[in-house]
């Protein structure tokens, strides 16, 4: 299923009156607060929920100040690091429970700027699913080395070969789901991290005929602080889309041979 032209109309989709902003966190006391007071000049209508994952530098605690001054920033405490994708389901669980009509996925350390919300927000209107891309015209990254720029632009290429999705950004982590999007794909068995969890959700998204939309960012390396980042998510990602590409072209040449053998009969 191919991204729609985010020029077409798209009739039927209501307005999206109560958003929040997931900041996923674990040891971003020295970014969380540069992060929040952003997001609130930038888009100061919507919610924050921090998902901590017990941050032993005090992460949690420090959102917890912020949550008590401004009835806007919530705080959702984990009691272990679990990784990126069990942090995200967590907080879909609680902003889905909260009535909630948009969730946004943003990381913690700097690198989605808060300031092009905005733009994610506008194309939500007609869209179930936007990606802020690195990849698409208009889409920049700022401070990476080469060899991070190669496995990025390498493992999207993997991605849109195995997959047939010409999605440029499937590995994006600064992202907008209408709550109905999220309640289609069902996310009741996703196991994915890191790279993967991403690949994972828009995977999943395509397969059920939902309507993405990339909007090009501006992607900026972290200045403090450490990247998650390990070659064990690398490693994930690599054998789970080698096998959902399987799964996928067995299941469309099952489907081929069944038409074929039920079809009409020729002369």
């Amino acid at each position: 299923m191919s991204p729609s032209d985010p020029s077409a109309p798209a009739p039927g989709r209501p307005e999206l009156e109560r958003v929040v902003v997931l900041v996923p966190t674990y040891n971003e006391r020295e970014n969380l607060p540069g992060v929040l007071e952003r997001l609130r000049d930038a888009v100061p209508q919507v919610d924050v929920c921090v998902v901590d994952d017990g941050s032993p530098d005090g992460t949690g605690d420090l959102a917890d100040e912020y949550a008590a001054r401004d009835p806007q920033v919530h705080v959702l405490h984990r009691s272990a690091k679990e990784g990126l994708g069990a942090a995200y389901l967590a907080g879909f669980r609680w902003a889905l429970h909260a009535g909630y009509d948009a969730i946004v996925e943003m990381d913690a350390d700097g690198s989605h700027r808060p300031e092009d919300l905005p733009a994610l927000l506008a194309a939500a209107a007609d869209a179930d699913v936007v990606i802020g891309s690195r990849w698409v015209r208009g889409g920049e990254v700022l401070d990476w080395p080469p060899h991070r720029r190669a496995l990025s632009v390498g493992a999207n290429l993997y991605v849109r070969v195995l997959l047939g999705m010409p999605v440029r950004d499937a590995t994006a982590g600064f992202r907008v789901y209408r709550a109905g999007a999220l309640e289609t794909m069902g996310l009741t068995d996703v196991a994915s991290q890191g790279y993967c969890f991403q690949v994972d959700l828009t995977w999943r998204a395509a397969q059920a005929g939902l309507r993405i939309v990339e909007v090009p960012i501006v992607f900026v390396e972290r200045e403090l602080g450490a990247s998650k980042m390990s070659g064990d998510v690398v490693a994930e990602s690599l054998v789970r889309v080698a096998g959902w590409s399987l799964s996928y072209r067995g299941r469309r040449i099952r489907e081929a041979v069944r038409r074929r053998r039920t079809g009409p009969a020729r002369s």
